[in-house]
């Protein structure tokens, strides 16, 4: 089913969903949202499924006309969402009209939107997913972003009244311009001094520009390994921190190679891959180490906040109210 048509396709925006998996062996990369937090949130407010795909916004947001009635949700990166030029608030989910123009303010924090649509974005569907991965050209709308004149589709849903509902404020993340990354060590912490783990984990560090979907490259203090930093290449995942030879590290992303041969002094943990999602060049990190324990419990408490969010979410109405043949868009939150 048709929904959108592209009028402005924004920065960088392309059709996502939570990734393709089981063929890293052929080195394909699993793709997918970068913040899987905001991607799950926003599927939730549609009673979609969470594997249903999105938008992925990055920067500046894309003009979009409604090619039939639906609802939406956006999430993610403050780019407030307006319809017809009309404010809707971030991280709620609201009703567009045929012929409706779906655009976003310029984003105040944080770098990544979500847009999911009831039902999910169709896409290529390629190997089990239809995440968009362009450097192979895989998934989305012919293994790329977004174009001018495109043509948006969704899968079918029923056509049912949604309860359309709002995200309570103490549960909407807030971005920083700097943020602290929990990390577990190795696997190959064993190749650095001690010296240059205290460093790695005591210093800040900036995100260069030379940063992606495939990896953040950061610049700051110099990490010095034993002897040498090229290992026999061995797997990648999102959230595996290399090192290679000129000492500053490369935290992995969605879109990297499978295998590497650098060295990786510590893996992020998968709750805070969502924070660095959020960060953009010239933002800094800082890392913190913990157990695997602890890794394990706060994996737990980001899917109990997921749960608390869908049960707790607040309710908006949204009228359509003529007055002197003119027609206003009207919405009532509660308290």
């Amino acid at each position: 089913m048709r929904c959108f048509g592209v009028l402005e396709p924004g920065l960088f925006t392309t059709i996502q969903d939570l990734g393709r998996f089981g063929y890293e062996s052929q080195g394909v990369p699993t793709s997918g949202a970068m913040d899987e937090f905001a991607f799950r949130i926003a599927n939730r407010l549609l009673e979609n499924e969470e594997n249903d795909a999105c938008l992925e916004i990055t920067l500046v947001g894309p003009t979009l006309e409604a090619l039939t009635d639906t609802f939406v949700a956006v999430t993610g990166a403050e780019m407030q969402p307006m319809v017809n030029g009309i404010p809707r608030p971030m991280w709620s989910s609201f009703p567009v009209r045929k012929g409706d123009i779906l655009s976003f303010s310029p984003i105040k924090s944080g770098l990544r939107s979500y847009l999911a649509v009831k039902g999910g974005f169709k896409g290529d569907y390629v190997m089990g997913s239809v995440s968009t991965y362009t450097r192979g050209k895989l998934g989305g709308i012919k293994g790329r972003r977004l174009e001018k004149g495109d043509i948006l589709e969704k899968n079918p849903s029923p056509q049912v009244l949604l309860q359309t509902r709002k995200v309570r404020e103490e549960y909407i993340p807030s971005y920083s311009s700097e943020e602290e990354v929990r990390v577990i060590l190795g696997p190959q912490d064993d190749y650095f001094e001690e010296e240059a783990i205290k460093v790695f984990l005591s210093s800040s560090y900036v995100i260069s520009k030379d940063s992606d979907r495939m990896g953040y490259r950061l610049e700051g203090p110099f990490l010095k390994a034993k002897e040498r930093y090229d290992i026999i290449s061995d797997g990648l995942l999102p959230g595996a921190v290399q090192v290679p030879a000129n000492g500053q590290p490369i935290v992995i992303l969605k879109d990297a190679q499978t295998t590497g041969g650098y060295t990786k002094i510590a893996t992020v943990i998968s709750p805070d891959l969502s924070k660095i999602a959020q960060l953009k060049p010239g933002d800094t990190i800082r890392f913190r180490i913990i157990t695997l324990e602890e890794a394990h419990k706060a994996l737990e408490e980001m899917e109990k906040l997921i749960e608390k969010i869908k049960t707790s979410a607040k309710e908006i109405k949204y009228f359509t109210v003529r007055v002197d043949e003119e027609t206003f868009d009207v919405s009532v939150e509660p308290f």
